[in-house]
């Protein structure tokens, strides 16, 4: 505040004293200088500011200084700052007061005082390193003064460079011309102003390195190369850049020419396509042009061009379908395959890089697979890229079994085929029959059944034979197939079944209306009839190859037992069956729905050898419309026509089975196939056997006993005659009639003896004759009634009596035959068979 009045005091004193002399010429002006006359004043320097004021002596005046319009600082017209500092720039400005006159001066105009810091000097080398023999420059700079004057030191900042012939200098340069490694050390610079006596801040040191021309280096990649291959070539000189490199062919002076195949970048030399005339001595050649220096050339390297080995690549198991999941082996076979690593491709893309020759694909994938090669110190291609396989990988498939016959007769043979319908290669088949459905079972993947192997699977055998197949058959089948290992499996085939004839199944699947073949749009109703204790009995079908779950869950409506498919279209079609909780089943109906104007009529369940059976022509609109005539085929080929539109067949054979439909004028029946089954043998056949047998043995030996008897008694004829002719006729159970029909018309040297059981006649006929010491025995044959009869005849020759002899007492050897019998019309399971026994005793002959 007081340097602020203290100016204005002054300013106004000025004014009025100007204003008021009357010898005032003009008021002087103040002209403020600065020594010295530098752009830059640098700390430290002597600097002194002069107030110069035209008009009379300096010491005519008294001077006042201002800095930064802050307090007078000076009252001499000089004012001396000898070592100036940073804090003394600013705006400086100068007034003079006459002494005598009292009056003043302008002010000077204003000048700036700037100082500024002292410079640091900064020192290049170019090159740096230096190879021996090349000259390097050294130079020092001090921001854009050009008043400056250099020393340059070595080792130490007070050891200043001796200049040579070799060493020289030029304002800010230095000169070091062939250098030697004895030029190696660290440089500093700074820099001086002498008119001023002030120096610059010395350079931070550089280290000057001199080292010999350094030697090429060569090196070839893949060496030894095949042909067709890139090779490449490649020139190192040290870390220096700016090399550029020579190359050289089978000696030192010939220069490899350039061509479309041989190109040069960098430090890289490139031969395209290899030939077999690529091969040969290479050298390098490190150059820097604008230095005018070169490397020392490089050690000659051999290069070698051979034919790449070729590579073959296989595929273990050699299927032409490969399903997805299902493990399969490439080997790539590569000839003189040695310290090489073998890769696998996909499509272009590595999959897999190991040392064995092997690839081992567990999950196969589709792709063009190839391989080759790798060495393994550089991982270079070693081989020619092998051939390519392409593997196309599947879906996993479903086995297809198909059992033939489905619908059995008694005794027959089933054979189970099964077959992978996208590929019949490899295959080994297991077979399973079906079981209801346990956790923990094998079972299908919708769980509609659990499976059992069946013994002998597992073989390449595409198919499985049942011999014979019986009741105890029925049921559902499935099949897959695997192959591979490890194993691969198929899926589970879709169930087959077989029907086999069991006549007293536990159930009976009935159907109302009782045919095979149904008109669409029309009400259809199947029911599971019990027949023994049995639960749990569904009904099921199966069509389109596929089983389908019980009737009420998406088809039919259940009420009961029965199930009812209230409006029937053609997709009803298929075999209907009962199945219990258990694994039993009942008799398969296989339905027939049809949208046609005509069906046959055909019984639903297999017919009997010897039963009757009637087919009829059925119109959709029967009542309206009724058939006049019809033709029946059977296999295809005309049979018969009739106008009731009925067919009937009294006494069916087995030659009658087959496929039967109608025809008529308003259209054609379906086929409906219809099944004959043979007369099953039952027990009263077996058992007549049995007793035609026993028959026939007991009579040999009562006919042996009766020969040994008679030559014992010695008497020709007359034990015999007794024996075979009693005085009183046998009683017999038959009636009189009976009787008396069977002992008409005998010869007189024959008798008969019969047993009766149950009103089956056993009859036993001997006839006995004598001619020159030997007989004739005729034995008769047993009926098991009176419309069969079977006869046996036996013959004997009397032996020698010299060399026989006659048991002491035939009565205590009875010889008895023991025979079963039992009725054709019994039930399957019948009562115990009643037991025949006939003993036969010889009788005692007369005395001599």
């Amino acid at each position: 505040m007081e340097h602020t009045l203290f100016c204005l005091l002054l300013l106004l004193s000025t004014h009025i004293y100007s204003g008021h002399s009357e010898d005032d010429d003009g008021q002087a002006k103040a002209v403020l200088t600065i020594h010295p006359k530098s752009s830059q004043i640098f700390r430290g320097e002597s600097v002194t500011l002069r107030c110069n004021i035209l008009r009379g002596k300096v010491t005519d005046w008294k001077y006042t200084w201002s800095k930064d319009d802050g307090d007078s600082i000076s009252r001499k017209n000089e004012y001396e700052i000898s070592e100036v500092k940073m804090s003394d720039s600013g705006v400086y400005r100068c007034l003079g007061r006459h002494i005598d006159q009292r009056k003043h001066s302008e002010w000077s105009d204003a000048v700036r005082l700037t100082v500024t810091a002292l410079p640091e000097t900064t020192l290049t080398v170019n090159p740096n390193p230096a190879y021996t023999g090349e000259t390097v420059t050294l130079t020092c700079s001090v921001g854009s003064g050009s008043r400056w004057s250099f020393t340059l030191y070595k080792d130490n900042t007070k050891n200043v460079v001796t200049l040579s012939g070799r060493h020289t200098t030029t304002g800010a340069t230095f000169t070091i011309s062939r250098a030697a490694e004895s030029d190696q050390g660290l440089y500093w610079c700074q820099g001086e102003i002498q008119s001023r006596s002030i120096s610059t801040i010395i350079s931070d040191p550089v280290t000057i390195t001199v080292k010999a021309l350094p030697k090429a280096t060569l090196t070839i990649t893949p060496n030894p190369v095949y042909t067709g291959e890139t090779v490449t070539l490649t020139c190192s000189v040290g870390s220096d850049s700016g090399w550029r490199y020579s190359w050289y062919k089978d000696n030192t002076k010939k220069v490899v020419t350039l061509s479309d195949r041989h190109t040069t970048s960098g430090a890289t030399f490139t031969i395209s396509r290899a030939a077999e005339s690529d091969q040969g001595l290479y050298w390098c050649q490190g150059e820097i042009q604008s230095r005018s220096i070169s490397s020392i050339i490089s050690d000659p390297v051999t290069i070698t061009a051979k034919e790449r080995p070729v590579a073959v690549l296989t595929l273990q198991p050699n299927w032409p379908q490969i399903f997805r999941g299902e493990t399969v082996t490439l080997s790539c076979d590569i000839q003189g395959g040695e310290e090489i690593e073998y890769a696998f491709y996909n499509s272009g893309k590595s999959v897999y890089t190991k040392t064995e020759p092997e690839y081992r694909i567990s999950a196969a994938n589709n792709g063009l697979y190839t391989c080759e090669g790798l060495q393994q110190r550089n991982g270079l291609k070693h081989s020619q890229t092998s051939n390519a396989i392409q593997l196309t990988v599947l879906d996993q498939p479903q086995a297809v079994l198909s059992v033939s016959p489905q619908w059995l007769n008694p005794g027959d043979s089933v054979s189970l085929s099964c077959g992978v319908k996208e590929s019949s290669t490899g295959w080994r088949f297991f077979w399973y029959r079906t079981v209801p459905y346990t956790a923990g079972l094998l079972s299908l993947l919708d769980r509609s059944y659990s499976v059992e192997p069946l013994s002998g699977s597992g073989t390449s055998e595409d198919s499985y034979t049942l011999i014979p197949a019986g009741p105890s058959h029925t049921g559902g089948y499935v099949c897959r197939a695997g192959r591979g290992d490890p194993l691969y499996d198929t899926l589970y085939s879709e169930p087959q079944f077989l029907w086999s004839g069991d006549p007293q199944p536990s159930v009976s699947l009935k159907i109302r209306p009782n045919r095979t073949q149904h008109f669409t749009s029309k009400s259809l109703s199947l029911s599971c009839e019990e027949k023994r204790n049995s639960t749990g009995w569904r009904l099921k079908r199966y069509r389109e190859k596929a089983v389908e779950s019980e009737c009420g869950s998406n088809w039919g409506s259940i009420a009961g037992s029965t199930c009812t498919i209230r409006s029937t279209y053609t997709g009803d079609s298929g075999v209907y069956w009962c199945e219990s909780g258990s694994g039993e089943y009942s008799n398969a109906v296989n339905i027939t729905v049809d949208v046609g104007p005509l069906i046959l009529e055909s019984p639903a369940n297999p017919m009997t050898e010897g039963d009757s059976v009637t087919l009829r022509c059925t119109n959709r609109y029967q009542e309206t419309n009724p058939i006049p005539k019809v033709d029946f085929y059977k296999d295809g080929v005309f049979i018969r026509n009739e106008t009731t539109g009925e067919m009937t067949i009294p006494v069916v054979s087995k030659s009658d089975e087959g496929f039967y439909k109608c025809k008529s004028n308003e259209g054609e029946s379906p086929e409906s196939w219809v099944t004959v089954r043979g007369v099953t043998p039952g027990p009263s056949t077996s058992v007549l056997v049995g007793v035609v047998v026993g028959l026939v043995v007991a009579g040999v030996l009562l006919a042996i006993l009766l020969v040994l008897l008679c030559r014992y008694k010695n008497a020709r004829g007359s034990c015999c005659n007794r024996i075979f002719w009693p005085p009183q006729p046998q009683s017999t159970n038959l009636d009189p009639q009976q009787d008396q029909r069977s002992t008409q018309g005998q010869a007189p040297d024959a008798e008969y003896a019969h047993l009766q059981h149950g009103g089956a006649n056993i009859y036993n006929t001997i006839t006995l004759s004598d001619n020159n010491d030997s007989g004739t025995v005729h034995y008769g044959a047993a009926t098991a009634g009176p419309s069969d009869v079977m006869y046996a005849q036996i013959q004997l020759k009397m032996l020698d009596k010299k060399n026989k002899k006659i048991p002491a007492d035939p009565k205590e050897n009875p010889v008895y035959s023991e025979v079963k019998t039992r009725k054709t019309t019994e039930t399957a399971n019948p009562p115990e068979a009643d037991l025949v026994y006939s003993q036969v005793k010889p009788g005692t002959s007369p005395g001599p």
